[in-house]
């Protein structure tokens, strides 16, 4: 691709000074002490927190495209304190309860500390630290998210982190034409992912870090990364890769790349923000299982999306048609909750692809023996979590003793995904029972409780 391309695979990376102009790619045989593939969020805050621990030490990355060219830079731009799965840490002994809680606090902790790395870093991601809403539209909403409330609560969070917005609070901060209550998250800000993930690199590679970029990595194989360009040689190898892992030789069913869908509107004149909230940039949501997302931009749009498809034999795809029927279906959905907006015009559409682990939670780990680290398997939280799995990623290459390598983020390899054809005809089946289970609770009713189960024993919210 030619940095035109680049520049055309999102609303986030259009707008963004950033030239996009490719770094040279791997031109021949090279050696490091680690070397990482994915210029990601977590191959670059990987790399970052290597180098702070230890400014000498070699490290390199290669980078199919370029630096933020996938989730990272093209997301929903929310850095939120959560962690997909987190329920299935919770489950078992006091011990692993324990463990679990943990892991929540350092998640919420984790978005003070990108926001300190952004300072510090003099990264500007449009960072605005106005929190969660995840409003009830309806009575079946409003169960599920009192019942969510009650789960942090039970947890021993307080309403520093978490608490219920009655129905005039939750209105006045995002004003949806039908809105009930709600549950604010403290911890979460809304920012540009492209501005930090390419900012990012740029401080990495300050760092001493090489960036080798339209470098994709064909196989990995036993301290070695090999690529059109040279072989990158290094004592340990990390797969930074989340969505795009199904691309590597021997990986086809590590993760599942799921794809999220969003738009943006043209620039909205203030009085229409006086009467849709989103004073303080509160990224938003509701508790449906086919999950939506939005935020208010920092030049005054409004960025929404929902999960789109998953493509038989994991196919991934990075650019689609403006006309595709799902992009009409999301801007339905945003009118349906801001009816304001219907007047006001779609700019841009785009899509991307994020990484489902088969048990629902994501993984941090390394195995010395075959020379090898990974992180990821965020289903689509990835802003936040990310930092923290690079971070203990870091110290687990390091040899390292810390908090953050004792909690239970830090696990086994992820469990394969079945053969095709069985898990597209799967993961097809469990998207209709989500969406038939949607439909019935917007409809005015409650989800019927044998497909409610069914639909929670396979997704580990």
């Amino acid at each position: 691709m030619d940095t035109a391309q680049y520049r055309s695979q999102s609303f986030w990376h259009e707008n963004i000074p950033d030239p996009l102009v490719p770094r040279p790619p791997l031109g021949g045989d090279e050696h490091v002490d680690i070397a990482i593939v994915g210029a990601g969020y977590t191959g670059l805050w990987t790399a970052y927190y290597l180098k702070r621990h230890d400014p000498g030490l070699r490290v390199a990355i290669v980078e199919a495209e370029i630096a933020g060219f996938g989730a990272s830079g093209r997301n929903g731009g929310w850095c939120t304190g959560t962690l997909a799965g987190i329920a299935g840490f919770m489950q078992g002994d006091a011990s692993q309860r324990d463990g679990g809680i943990r892991l929540q606090r350092a998640a919420f902790d984790t978005v003070a500390e990108i926001e300190r790395v952004c300072d510090l870093e003099g990264i500007d991601c449009h960072w605005a630290r106005g929190g969660n809403v995840t409003f009830g539209l309806v009575p079946a909403h409003v169960d599920h998210l009192r019942e969510e409330v009650a789960f942090w609560c039970d947890l021993g969070f307080g309403e520093d982190d978490v608490r219920w917005l009655e129905p005039e609070e939750c209105r006045q901060r995002v004003g949806t034409v039908k809105n009930l209550g709600g549950f604010f998250l403290e911890h979460c800000a809304s920012i540009h992912p492209a501005r930090l993930v390419r900012g990012l690199a740029e401080v990495v590679e300050g760092l001493g870090v090489k960036i080798y970029e339209q470098s994709p990595a064909r196989a990995l194989e036993r301290g070695v990364i090999v690529t059109d360009g040279g072989r990158l040689r290094a004592d340990m190898i990390v797969r930074a890769t989340e969505g795009y892992t199904s691309s590597l030789r021997g990986c086809e069913r590590t993760l599942l790349p799921m794809h999220s869908m969003m738009i943006a509107t043209e620039p909205l004149p203030e009085h229409v923000f006086k009467e849709i909230g989103l004073e303080n940039r509160e990224t938003f949501a509701d508790p449906r299982r086919m999950v939506i997302y939005g935020q208010r931009t920092a030049d005054n749009r409004i960025a929404f999306g929902s999960r789109g498809r998953y493509y038989l034999g994991s196919r991934v795809r990075d650019q689609f048609s403006s006309d595709d029927p799902i992009f009409g279906e999301i801007k339905e959905t945003l009118d349906s909750l801001f009816p304001s907006l219907r007047e006001y015009a779609v700019t841009h559409r785009w899509g991307g692809a994020l990484g489902v682990p088969r048990d629902w939670r994501p993984s941090v780990g390394i195995d010395r023996a075959r020379g090898l680290g990974w992180a990821g398997g965020f289903v689509g939280e990835g802003v936040a979590a990310s930092n923290l799995a690079a971070r203990t990623l870091s110290e687990l290459l390091l040899g390292l003793d810390t908090e953050r390598t004792h909690l239970p983020l830090v696990g086994a390899p992820f469990p394969p995904w079945e053969y095709e054809p069985l898990r597209w005809l799967a993961v097809s089946a469990v998207r209709q029972l989500g969406e038939s289970l949607d439909a019935a609770e917007l409809a005015g009713g409650t989800a019927p409780r044998v497909r409610e189960a069914l639909y929670d024993s396979v997704v580990n919210k």
